[in-house]
């Protein structure tokens, strides 16, 4: 009941501002997103806002500056009932002006980048597509913060100084993230995704960390903290973590994964459930133990996950990428 009138007011005045900002700016560009495939389909993604932020960072700037530039990203007016286009197909962008297009899947493997446009205005951008390779291996699914991304996600106060002071020339990789991701991945052979408790509105600053640090790109599955007729900020953190596993692997559905996380934000509780909702998928799990390490619940989670798959988990992941190369599919 609480839940369900703070969903209301919040609605209330997300509207009254939207009011008081006056008529929408007719302009209209278009966020995209890296997507991927399904057997069937390619799944291109994206966001319709009237303006796109894209701060050019220094890395001496002050943290004022960088918590001001932080903040910018989140000042974003999305569009919603916009339609957009790519390669014959049409979809309408939703209420937080997300929109997600099924085109036809043929022959190509790889990245792959498609068009997409905005009917009736001159706005147009390019998407990029996952598509696994026929003979990958297998796949990785992997979470950012504390896993790739040094953040304190584990400590609220760490993790919101860390998130909004830094910037992408700043923010720190994990020294053995890259090599590491790099051997899974084996060449981009092997398909790698993200799954994060990040907002949407970091995709592209998330993207401009990884290709600064060297880190293998992937689609990245993050949360959506709008408000709407049928959603109240976001699911929780697991919710999410685990239905993005779900669509991931039924995406893939004649691979085995890789699942990588850390023991900051229960990680090990999330994969114990996808160990067992997906028998015979999950080929190891592998955990980073940052801060103090894993509590008395990631623990006896980590105990029930190496009863059914390989787990590695450590400070670091030096040395891991052998094991895992070495070890048999899954069953």
């Amino acid at each position: 009941m609480i839940g369900r009138k703070l969903h209301r007011l919040a609605l209330v005045a997300e509207r009254a501002v939207d009011r008081l900002r006056g008529p929408r700016n007719r302009r209209r560009v278009i966020d995209p997103y890296a997507g991927y495939a399904t057997p069937e389909h390619l799944v291109v993604r994206g966001r319709v806002l009237t303006g796109l932020r894209r701060n050019q960072p220094e890395a001496d700037q002050s943290a004022w500056i960088n918590f001001r530039q932080m903040v910018s990203l989140f000042l974003t007016s999305e569009v919603a009932g916009v339609e957009v286009k790519a390669r014959g197909v049409t979809t309408l962008s939703d209420e937080e002006g997300y929109f997600t297009l099924l085109l036809p899947r043929g022959e190509e493997s790889g990245w792959v980048e498609v068009t997409v446009d905005i009917t009736g205005h001159e706005a147009t951008a390019t998407c990029p597509v996952l598509i696994a390779h026929p003979d990958a291996a297998y796949g990785v699914i992997s979470d950012i913060d504390d896993t790739m991304l040094r953040t304190g996600a584990y400590s609220l106060p760490r993790n919101l100084w860390t998130s909004l002071t830094g910037n992408a020339l700043t923010r720190e990789v994990f020294e053995d993230a890259p090599p590491f991701m790099a051997a899974l991945s084996d060449g981009e052979r092997n398909p790698v995704y993200y799954v994060s408790s990040s907002p949407w509105n970091l995709h592209h600053f998330l993207r401009r960390i990884f290709a600064a640090a060297g880190l293998v790109e992937g689609p990245k599955f993050l949360r959506d903290f709008g408000l709407g007729e049928t959603q109240f900020i976001t699911g929780t953190h697991g919710d999410h973590k685990g239905a993005s596993i779900d669509v991931i692997l039924a995406a893939n559905p004649a691979l085995s994964f890789i699942l990588v996380g850390d023991t900051g934000q229960h990680d090990a509780i999330v994969y114990r459930d996808a160990v067992a909702r997906h028998s015979g998928r999950i080929r190891a799990v592998v955990l980073r133990e940052p801060g103090q390490g894993p509590g008395p619940e990631d623990l006896a989670a980590m105990q029930e996950i190496s009863l059914r798959v390989p787990l590695l988990h450590g400070r670091t992941f030096d040395g891991f990428a052998r094991v895992l190369r070495a070890a048999p599919a899954a069953d």
